[in-house]
């Protein structure tokens, strides 16, 4: 007779296995998803342009009392009674790194919501991922995929991810360099210092982050009253609740709590988290994750 230890392996492994099907089997209609949603948000999409040592044009702007007349452009200062400056495009190796939660946390769905968590956090990251590829960017997925430049770049990580047997709960932090940042969309339930603590070293190594917080409806407001019995999908332990609604003003507090924690410390860091609801649009995590990539907060760490 076999111990539960080793029984326990076989096990493990075919949830993994079990789960590493499921999710790709979503993945093809995600990807066509995540292209609708790209498609809605496209013409507002500039990607990270910004003025700085280069070769190709950027803009015309006007010339400013002190700075060298080698650059001002005479053929365009000559259309008329103003000065202008030629300016260049800011050009760099830059490398955004995508990542979305496996947990079994993220297959959460209620009644209220319109996907799943998980499905929500995999459209938000290929359609990021399209977005990113056709600006020009490099993208990588950690652990998963070296960093690629690819007009492509989405249907290349959807790709990855279906053949992929197992992720982990956690991306492989490592192999981020200086300067380049990071999305991770996930629900962020565990502790906050356990969520800070495997983030910080993004913060030691010059990593900025964007943090997506993908949120069913339910998890929010806490709509359950009478005898309600709640279980984590993670460990398997449950919970029995007499009268549910006697502790929703608690859970609420609890669940706010954290995320106005996690939100402030992100801020602190130079980072940016936004909120997006899975009865809501994804393309307004994605128009809100634009506006961060775009603004230069530098790369602080702690």
């Amino acid at each position: 007779m076999a111990r539960i230890g080793e029984a326990s392996a076989p096990v493990a492994t075919r949830d993994a296995l079990a789960r590493a099907r499921q999710r790709a089997s979503l993945i093809p209609d995600l990807l066509v998803e995540a292209q609708r949603v790209t498609n809605t948000v496209i013409s507002g999409w500039h990607g990270r342009r910004r003025r700085g040592i280069g070769e190709n044009f950027w803009q015309f702007r006007p010339y400013v009392d002190g700075e060298s007349m080698s650059r001002i452009d005479w053929r365009r200062s000559a259309r008329d009674d103003h000065v202008y400056v030629r300016d260049k495009e800011w050009e760099a190796a830059h490398t955004i790194w995508l990542w979305a939660d496996p947990s079994p946390s993220m297959l959460y769905k209620s009644r209220g919501a319109t996907v799943s968590k998980e499905a929500r956090a995999l459209v938000l990251i290929f359609a990021l991922a399209e977005l990113l590829s056709r600006s020009g960017e490099r993208i990588g997925w950690p652990g998963l995929t070296d960093p690629i430049s690819s007009r492509n770049g989405a249907e290349r990580l959807a790709a990855r991810l279906i053949h992929a047997p197992e992720l982990p709960s956690r991306p492989e932090l490592s192999q981020l360099r200086r300067f380049s940042d990071i999305i991770i969309a996930s629900d962020f339930l565990d502790p906050v210092e356990e969520t800070q603590e495997w983030l910080d070293a993004l913060a030691r190594h010059g990593v900025r982050a964007h943090l997506i917080e993908i949120s069913d409806p339910a998890e929010e407001t806490f709509p359950y009253s009478g005898r309600t019995e709640f279980r984590d999908p993670e460990s398997g332990e449950k919970l029995t609740a007499g009268r549910a609604e006697t502790i929703a003003e608690d859970y609420r507090r609890v669940y706010t709590a954290r995320r106005e924690e996690l939100s402030s410390w992100c801020r602190k860091l130079g980072w940016s988290y936004t909120v997006n609801h899975t009865d809501r649009l994804a393309s307004e995590a994605l128009v809100s994750v634009h506006m961060a990539l775009t603004t230069d907060v530098g790369y602080g760490g702690t």
